[in-house]
């Protein structure tokens, strides 16, 4: 499953679910797909995603240790959140809701 999140002030960002729904209950939400936060509610949300992510486990290999295939490289949910992170954030600074489907 694909879920996509969109607001007006933002370029559409599409990731796998798994991924989509871990980064939804690191915000408080439920997971419920589709959804949306208000504006009202983004910065709160914002707060509880670099909170969460600040105390997520560091990947397993850092990147100057890594010598395998780079397709193989692990992707921390950190760089996996930025997008969603930037999104968030110039909603909120334009007043505009994120849904996600």
């Amino acid at each position: 499953m694909l879920v996509t999140f969109r607001t007006k002030t933002y370029p559409d960002i599409t990731m796998f679910g798994d991924v989509a729904v871990k980064l939804l209950h690191m915000m408080g939400h439920s997971g419920t797909i589709p959804s949306a936060v208000s504006a009202d509610e983004i910065p709160a949300a914002l707060e509880q995603l670099r909170s969460a992510i600040a105390a997520a486990p560091p990947a397993d290999v850092a990147d100057d240790d890594f010598d395998g295939d780079p397709i193989d490289r692990p992707v921390s949910i950190a760089q996996r959140a930025f997008p969603l992170i930037e999104m968030l954030e110039t909603a909120a600074a334009e007043g505009q809701p994120v849904m996600w489907e």
